[in-house]
């Protein structure tokens, strides 16, 4: 399945139904009074985010979403049908902005979450809305007003608690792959890993812990050259980063300095996470290279470095006891946004007989502001 975590598309809410004038005509009231019912509302479009998609793919193909329109008021004072909501299924993760002003509209991150994305237009009022003392057979009408349009921007963030970063090539698809049962494409040549790799690490207590393989960064990933641009955002969830570095490379510590400072660059907190920085590749190295390598590593970038190899397993138990130990000592991560939904309309439109006098009603001039409803 193809992977897509980014998406744009137009949503459009439904418009709301147009009031009717019409009159009472019963046989034996010669003046039964306005009877024109207000429409209906139109309906709204909702996202709700669902755990059984991975990937933004759908909307590669569909790029407009429409609920329905609200139905035009009756008579009798009944009031038009309200349009049917529109609900459009995205993964768990997936921010949503408008693509036009780039504010965020909502994050949905658990299963389950609604977000109204456009909201429908309110019905018009009939003609026995605006009956007044002043007025007792008023023959005009309230149309209804126009649904919500817009262009909203999806960006898919991977749920995963733990990041592996580093340089292109630097063994880390052979990482998740020992630790997990995930399958990514391993190769001898840089960029082989074009889309995340998600792999799930058990603990010895039976629970597990997500891990995500990040498509190799390069120098210049924020600004968007070579793969990083698309994909830093999937480590902005992540509470604890894997930096691995290639123990065969020319110079490792300009390897680590290149990734921490992209990090820098493309910020959202990146750089503050935890990190364990391990030396892969070491079963490629001469065994006295190895201890002198990890602390001149150890001493530019500040932090104790732990030499693995993916590859033969070597201290790999060390590598995933030391991840369990940091996470059991971190908070854990607040998902707890509010929860977005649409709010209640405090003026729907279902008047009755007698639900206010008569007097309550302003006296506006409705003919001078719209072209009246013909008389059906």
């Amino acid at each position: 399945m193809k992977f897509v975590d980014l998406a744009e598309v137009e949503v459009i809410a439904g418009d709301g139904g147009d009031g009717l004038v019409a009159f009472r005509r019963e046989k034996y009231v010669p003046a039964g009074g306005p009877s024109g019912g207000n429409g209906g509302n139109g309906g709204s479009v909702y996202l709700l985010a669902e755990t059984n998609l991975q990937t933004l793919l759908d909307f590669r193909y569909a790029h407009r979403f429409k609920a329905n329109p609200g139905e035009r008021g009756g008579p009798n004072n009944r009031t038009g049908a309200t349009g049917t909501d529109l609900e459009v299924a995205v993964p768990c993760g997936t921010a949503i902005y408008d693509a036009d002003t780039d504010e965020l509209l909502g994050d949905l991150v658990r299963s389950g979450q609604r977000l109204c994305v456009a909201k429908g237009g309110k019905g018009g009022l009939g003609n026995r809305h605006f009956l007044s003392n002043r007025n007792r057979a008023p023959e005009y009408a309230l149309p209804g007003l126009p649904g919500e349009t817009r262009r909203i921007r999806l960006e898919l963030k991977l749920l995963a608690e733990v990041g592996i970063i580093g340089l292109p090539n630097a063994g880390k698809s052979t990482l998740i792959s020992a630790l997990s049962a995930a399958r990514p494409k391993i190769a001898d040549y840089p960029f082989t890993t074009l889309v995340p790799n998600l792999g799930v690490v058990r603990k010895p207590t039976g629970d597990g812990t997500v891990f995500a393989d990040i498509p190799g960064l390069i120098e210049g990933a924020h600004q968007g050259q070579g793969l990083g641009h698309e994909f830093l955002r999937h480590i902005e969830r992540t509470r604890l980063l894997v930096h691995v570095v290639d123990g065969t490379a020319i110079d490792p510590a300009a390897d680590y300095a290149t990734i921490q400072q992209e990090l820098v660059a493309y910020g959202r907190g990146l750089l503050d996470r935890p990190q364990i920085l391990v030396l892969n590749k070491v079963d490629a190295m001469p065994e006295d290279a190895i201890a002198e390598m990890a602390d001149d590593l150890a001493q530019t970038a500040q932090l104790p470095v732990l030499p693995i190899s993916a590859v033969s397993r070597r201290n790999l138990d060390r590598l995933t006891q030391q991840v369990w130990d940091i996470l059991d000592s971190l908070p854990p991560v607040d998902l707890s946004t509010p929860e977005p939904t649409v709010p209640e309309d405090e003026d729907e439109f279902t008047l009755e007989d007698g639900d206010l006098p008569v007097e309550d009603f302003p006296l506006i001039d409705v003919a001078s502001l719209l072209s009246p409803v013909e008389l059906p």
